[in-house]
């Protein structure tokens, strides 16, 4: 399918692994001039050259940014403005899985986590939303997750702060849609990612990928009988960025292999 991206401008937030990895790459191979930002310059610079290794030289431009400190997501926005001349397209991924026993979180984990996943979103939006209204439109995607419908014990404040997410997004989606931004949020299960890896070699008997998916799926339940890709979410969101999903705004899509039980 042709999406007709090509030369187009994409910002992608935590965009040095997983699924903003992913999407980088995949928007890249599609002609999109991508900026991605993460915390620790070196997985970016990693990725930079494994997108631009995978693309034959892609346009790629990177910079270390915390979202969740207050001015650097603008920053990040004004870099890419300044550097491509437009932006068309926001992705919204920064975040990090944070469960707890409610009555154990306290202050300072609640508001970090609001930084991150709320006002990380809330600030690139804010800036992006200009330059998307010059461009003629504009998409943005709110990375949440299904456990923001269907929340299970000792879930927060991960799932809290993620349906957020998802009531931003309907808002904004019908605030800016005379404008031509349409804005959709993509609903994640357990998906592959060096967050899962990273709890697997923490663990006090490490266990292979493969055990730790079976336990994955046995314990939460996956319909499909596997997890995720990286790649199967930057396919989603590649689509919901083109001109083939012009009239998809508002929507919030689970991709999560049958695990929530809320549409």
């Amino acid at each position: 399918m042709e999406l007709g991206l090509k030369g187009h401008v994409a910002a992608i937030t935590g965009g040095s692994e997983g699924i903003g990895f992913a999407t980088a790459l995949a928007l890249a191979a599609e002609g999109v001039r991508v900026a991605i930002c993460a915390r620790r310059p070196e997985p970016l610079e990693k990725a930079v050259a494994a997108i631009r290794s995978a693309t034959a030289g892609a346009e790629v431009f990177a910079l270390p940014v915390d979202v969740a400190v207050g001015g650097e997501g603008e920053r990040f926005i004004g870099e890419v403005a300044k550097r491509f001349g437009r932006l068309d397209i926001l992705i919204n991924n920064a975040g990090r899985e944070a469960l707890g026993v409610f009555e154990e979180i306290d202050d300072a984990a609640w508001q970090e986590d609001i930084d991150l996943k709320l006002f990380g979103a809330i600030r690139c939006a804010r800036a992006a939303i200009p330059h998307m209204r010059s461009a003629g439109g504009g998409r943005i995607i709110n990375m949440t997750h299904v456990g923001a419908k269907q929340p299970r014990a000792r879930s927060m404040p991960t799932s809290v702060t993620r349906a957020a997410g998802i009531a931003m997004t309907k808002a904004l989606s019908k605030e800016l849609a005379a404008d031509g931004i349409l804005v959709n949020t993509v609903c994640v299960g357990i998906i592959q990612s060096g967050q899962w890896e990273r709890r697997r070699k923490a663990l006090a008997s490490p266990i292979s990928k493969e055990q730790q998916e079976r336990e994955l799926v046995a314990d939460r339940g996956i319909p499909l009988g596997r997890i995720g890709k990286s790649e199967e979410v930057a396919s989603l969101i590649a689509f919901l960025v083109s001109g083939q999903a012009a009239y998809i705004t508002g929507a919030s899509i689970n991709i999560d292999g049958g695990l929530c039980n809320v549409v």
